[in-house]
């Protein structure tokens, strides 16, 4: 039997959904193919979207017109901005969702998305013919036919589970492992590796002892991850709490080292730095007395809580002794032990920033199989790949974003120039330019890109004319309106901030610290007008113009930065140099230069190993 699509996802995970709705909004008759359409959107480790770096991404996703935003606020039962002691820049949603509602939602998105069908299958193998992915074979000996493929299977690709010495085959517990892909891949000379990742025990939250922990509560003002003028907070919202494991925790999982598959030799793979394991920890920091733990709902109704900070693959036993030393769960009962999991990647430096194989026309890879870890990082590459491969069906220029223009651009830039070494976790350290890809303004970077595309509603669209007009005034006010002292001065003095001299514009004023549009608002009756005429998403409105005024010069200077450097990116230079043959380069430049093949002067700059003096030989090449 044969079925003929113009483009077919592969996997059902954060980065499948996202690719398989856009191809599919955009036009193309699209295929998702999933082992379980039960398990559409699963959240394989801790039932949360967002935090830092992360937040800001699927803010992009949602500007750009993809779902996983949505679908959050949809099924949300806490949320909080992270890092508000710190500037906006690093502000980041975070938001704890129910598990099997998130799931769900998904699979009714995806279900009532039009030109998009589901099938449920295990792929075998691709069809390659002259270069060029032409289809695919399944497990139940189906043929299908396709313009572009897509492959975001995350962990299941020869995935081995291991606890203790028990090793168990399978993508994630209980579900099977993905057999002969990875071969009929590399065949066609493209390398893979072995990564691994972790989870922790899942716990019966009847038998916690919660007035032994502290409780972590969230937030409910305006704050959400769409864009889109919708209701939040559908849900129950519910608390977390914060525990701490001890000396006799850490000599109990000390003890049980020898029987670690991470210690012994049984898991040979690459395991995330900025997500380890409890026993990694207590390695790599032997005099820590305590690490923190945070203990999660999984769901609005359900008792299962998840256990965040004690990811392990040790010993069930030696787990459920460890965590039954600290007093908040020393009747412990659990409803399942952690476990890591290998399973196969692809280097990401074999695909173009579209996120095309170099290799093999009209094939994408997304997701943990670039070897990321998160479901964000994997939601902005899915929708990066399904837009690019309904390009490639229907024609057109390969849609990209800069490392200026959102942090789903400084993934994928991460990802195709450095490569990865273990797996890759998105922080706002990693973006050069933080200022301007900041979460309140990810609408105004990318929703009229995602306009352009057809990914953006004329809803959505109005929205974001009526928020930048509402912006534009109040700033726009704040700069013309003139202050007297003798009518603020008290105001000024009772908020604690030195009284005026002179007088002086209400932008000049709006700049000190201690002064926010809210309680400057309330002695200045005109400006209080002004921000009254805003009836709709006020409250957003107004923190976005006050952090435009606030840090202009910021976002001024970093922009001038961004644009000077955007020299670099107008070089192209992919196909123009032998780099072997280039004697002027050294030996690493020549060599990481001839396996990238960057597309730009900017892009070479970026790959390791590359020095400043490589660049001004290929700008003096370049005739630059």
């Amino acid at each position: 039997m044969d079925f003929k699509y113009d483009v077919i996802v592969i996997g059902a995970g954060h980065a499948g959904c996202e690719a398989a709705a856009a191809a599919a909004k955009l036009g193309s008759k699209t295929c998702l193919i999933t082992m379980d359409m039960n398990k559409i959107g699963q959240m394989s480790c801790n039932p949360a979207v967002g935090g830092i770096a992360k937040g800001q991404i699927v803010r992009e996703i949602d500007a750009l017109g993809g779902m996983m935003g949505l679908i959050t606020d949809q099924t949300a039962i806490q949320f909080r901005i992270l890092n508000r002691s710190k500037g906006p820049a690093m502000w980041s949603p975070r938001a704890q969702c129910d598990r099997n509602k998130f799931s769900w939602a998904w699979r009714e998105e995806l279900e009532n998305t039009p030109n998009l069908h589901i099938w449920q299958d295990t792929v075998k193998e691709l069809i390659v013919e002259n270069g060029e992915v032409t289809g695919l074979v399944t497990m139940w000996d189906v043929t299908f036919h396709a313009k572009c493929v897509v492959l975001t299977v995350g962990t299941f690709l020869n995935g081995l589970m291991h606890v203790g010495k028990t090793m168990l085959p399978g993508g994630r517990m209980a579900e099977p492992a993905s057999y002969h892909l990875t071969e009929s891949i590399t065949r066609h000379g493209i390398t893979h590796d072995r990564m691994k990742t972790g989870t922790p025990v899942r716990i019966d939250g009847r038998s916690i002892h919660y007035d032994l922990m502290e409780t972590q509560d969230g937030e409910n003002d305006f704050h959400k991850f769409s864009y889109m003028d919708t209701n939040v907070r559908h849900l129950k919202q519910l608390q977390c709490w914060t525990a701490y494991t001890n000396p006799e925790t850490h000599n109990i999982l000390r003890d049980g080292l020898n029987d670690s598959p991470l210690y012994n030799g049984q898991i040979q793979s690459i395991g995330p730095r900025y997500c380890p394991s409890i026993e990694t920890k207590i390695v790599t920091f032997p005099d820590k007395e305590q690490h923190q733990l945070f203990l999660e709902p999984e769901g609005e109704t359900t008792q299962e809580l998840y256990l965040n900070g004690f990811s392990s693959s040790l010993p069930m036993d030696i787990q459920i002794r460890a965590l039954q030393s600290i007093p908040a769960f020393k009747d412990m009962v659990i409803y399942r032990p952690g476990y890591a999991i290998e399973y196969d990647f692809f280097d990401p430096t074999q695909l173009k920033h579209s996120l095309e194989s170099k290799k093999i026309k009209n094939l994408f890879f997304a997701g943990q199989i670039n070897g990321t870890t998160g479901y964000e990082e994997a939601g902005g590459q899915g929708l990066i790949a399904g837009i690019n491969a309904h390009i490639n069906c229907h024609g057109g220029e390969p849609f990209v974003l800069g490392r200026d223009e959102a942090y789903i651009g400084v993934l994928i830039d991460d990802l195709v120039t450095k490569g990865v070494d273990e797996p890759y976790r998105m922080f706002t350290s990693r973006a050069e330019y933080r200022i301007l890809l900041r979460m309140d303004d990810a609408d105004m970077r990318l929703t009229e890109k995602g306009r352009e595309l057809g990914l953006v509603n004329e809803e959505r669209y109005e929205l974001l004319k009526s928020k930048r007009e509402a912006i534009n005034s109040i700033i726009e006010f704040a700069r013309n309106y003139s202050i007297k002292p003798a009518l603020i001065n008290d105001a000024l003095e009772a908020l604690g901030t030195t009284p005026l001299r002179q007088g002086c514009k209400l932008i000049e004023v709006i700049n000190r610290p201690q002064i926010t549009l809210d309680n400057i608002a309330e002695h200045v009756p005109a400006f209080q007008r002004e921000l009254d005429k805003i009836t709709e998403r006020k409250e957003e409105i107004i923190e976005a113009a006050e952090i435009l005024i606030k840090y202009e010069g910021y976002i001024h200077r970093e922009r001038i930065i961004a644009d000077k450097l955007a020299r670099l990116e107008a070089i192209k230079i992919k196909g123009r140099f032998d780099y072997a043959s280039l004697q002027s380069l050294s030996t690493e430049a020549r060599q990481k230069l001839a396996k990238i093949d960057p597309e730009t002067i900017a892009q070479a700059s970026r790959i390791p190993g590359v020095s400043p003096s490589d660049i001004n030989v290929l700008l003096v090449l370049s005739g630059r």
